[in-house]
């Protein structure tokens, strides 16, 4: 049994995450938790003295939390999105995000988060909203990102950027090689480099120890030498039919140009294809 929190703010974009998450899902037996977290320093805002009882709490934001989200329960059940496998938790709590996020991953035994993306508008983009980028980075879980225009597909193809650091266990992996074999999928294991040099010692070791690791999965390793990950990645992208782009997040400091990029004008990836973030 999986269990799979799904953070839900009401939007459309946060929705688009749950319809992504539910037929990723298919067929396999989960708890969803469908949280909506009642943030501290939204309270904080409206009420500067910040002295709300428990019953004016209550009124002011749990209350129509709670409605919100047995609407969302019906729009589930009504588009007949729902599987008997499946089943549904709704949770708010009132705390700062991220807090409240790894309470629930902790307390729920959440095995990965699904969440929306959705980057500032304006001169500057970014791929990643303030909320997915903060789990991201300061929550270890498993975390899948799902961009705005992003429509679920059964992935073929899987790009999986890694700099053959291995500075993380194989057994990371695991969720990788479950997916691959979930949807016989293919896995494109892209290794960015900065200027056209050979592999050293470690790396060639570590690149066997990945070649051992999905020894039975349809795998191949593709090596791009680019000054800019994001442009690499984008050429990568475009020249195969990529459904999804994974990393780990000990790498994320070396790849984070893919994630949290600006000015991206140019940068196409980020606006509908998902990336799974894996946490040891």
């Amino acid at each position: 049994m999986k269990n799979i929190l799904l953070p839900t703010d009401f939007s459309e974009n946060s929705w688009n995450a749950i319809n992504y998450a539910i037929a990723f899902f298919e067929n396999v037996e989960c708890n969803f938790y469908l949280l909506h977290v009642i943030t501290v320093n939204a309270m904080v805002l409206e009420e500067p003295n910040f002295m709300l009882d428990h019953n004016t709490l209550d009124d002011l934001h749990t209350k129509p939390a709670k409605q919100k989200l047995r609407g969302l329960l019906q729009r589930i059940s009504k588009q007949a999105l729902h599987q008997e496998n499946h089943k549904f938790y709704t949770l708010t709590d009132y705390n700062f995000f991220i807090e409240s996020v790894r309470k629930t991953v902790e307390e729920k035994q959440i095995d990965m988060i699904v969440m929306g993306t959705k980057g500032a508008s304006g001169l500057e983009k970014y791929i990643l909203g303030t909320n997915t980028a903060d789990i991201i980075t300061k929550v270890k879980c498993n975390t899948l990102a799902i961009p705005e225009n992003s429509k679920f597909v059964r992935p073929k193809e899987i790009a999986f950027a890694n700099d053959f650091s291995l500075s993380h266990n194989l057994q990371v992996l695991q969720p990788i090689s479950d997916i691959l074999k979930r949807f016989q999928s293919s896995l494109r294991v892209v290794h960015i480099k900065k200027n056209n040099t050979d592999l050293n010692d470690d790396e060639k070791k570590n690149k066997e120890l990945i070649e051992d690791f999905f020894n039975n999965k349809d795998y191949s390793f593709h090596y791009l030498t680019n000054k800019k990950v994001e442009d690499a990645i984008q050429c990568f992208v475009e020249s195969r039919d990529i459904n999804m782009i994974c990393m780990v997040a000990k790498n994320l400091n070396y790849f984070q140009q893919i994630l949290f990029h600006s000015k991206i004008e140019k940068i196409s990836y980020h606006t509908d294809i998902p990336f799974l973030i894996l946490h040891k």
